[in-house]
């Protein structure tokens, strides 16, 4: 059976490489339908479902107090978790974290660090005494290929969903005071949006399906913000990809960003209240 799926592979890549004929039939540099949908889970105080063709993924966001790093007391926290459950694939297994699961939290952690697209001090209510900590769940719940790209959509527009109450600090109890009536919108500084390659020999395919991703020699994954800034270059070992090539995908990048960024606007437009 091993042996037939090995044959099965390679005659899949030679048609790819040859005809330029991706098995879903897109263009090499097309991407799935994405589809964006904010405020799914009403129990947290920022969600959303994306679905990127067959790759669905879920983001819930919950806000809690505790508090300021010592070494930066004027700062709260962004703890960013991506769970990939044997639900979504048959190539996750139960139990703790698995070696994918800790790389794509990590990537998104270091995404939202180095794009700033939170700044940490806006998460302060009180310094040296009280912050706020946002955990962003993100769920898998089907899996087909180009994980990074759905979960940091993703997580971008479940922050755009959060809304965070005032608070205040009692001086004579010492004690939060929340008042739920009044809630702002969590300020965004940057939008970052991720856009995954898979390299074949000399092919390039952008927004790979997990069969293409297990026939690839190699994976990138770009982060651009809405000024087409590089945020993140991400290339976990793999084929080496000529400059030329790659200033190609961050050319798509940034054209994928405006997709993005238009898709999200109009889900978000049509939410608000008129």
């Amino acid at each position: 059976v091993a042996c037939k799926m090995k044959t099965v592979n390679n005659l899949e890549a030679n048609v790819i490489l040859k005809e330029n004929c991706r098995p879903d039939g897109r263009d090499l540099g097309e991407f799935r339908t994405t589809t964006v949908n904010i405020g799914s889970i009403t129990t947290a105080d920022g969600s959303a479902l994306v679905k990127l063709g067959n790759t669905t993924v879920i983001c819930g966001i919950k806000a809690e107090f505790a508090a300021p790093p010592i070494d930066s007391s004027n700062k709260g926290y962004i703890v960013p978790n991506v769970d990939l459950p044997p639900l979504c694939s048959s190539r996750f297994r139960p139990g703790p974290p698995g070696e994918e699961a800790q790389a794509a939290s990590q990537f998104i952690a270091d995404v939202i660090e180095n794009s700033q697209m939170i700044q940490k001090e806006d998460l302060c209510i009180v310094e040296e005494k009280i912050a706020w900590v946002l955990y962003c769940d993100i769920i898998c719940l089907d899996y087909d290929g180009n994980l990074l790209d759905a979960c940091m959509c993703a997580l971008l527009a479940a922050l755009k969903n959060v809304h965070l109450p005032a608070v205040t600090v009692n001086e004579e109890t010492g004690l939060a005071e929340v008042n739920f009536k009044e809630k702002t919108p969590l300020t965004i500084k940057k939008q970052p949006v991720a856009t995954s390659f898979v390299l074949l020999d000399t092919v390039i395919l952008v927004d790979p399906t997990a069969e293409e991703e297990d026939l690839a020699t190699g994976n990138l994954t770009i982060v651009t913000d809405e000024e087409g800034k590089l945020c993140s270059v991400y290339k976990p070992g793999g084929s080496v990809i000529t400059g030329t090539k790659l200033q190609d995908c961050i050319s798509r990048a940034t054209v994928r960003h405006k997709e993005v960024k238009k898709l999200m606007d109009k889900v978000i437009k049509s939410v608000q209240p008129t």
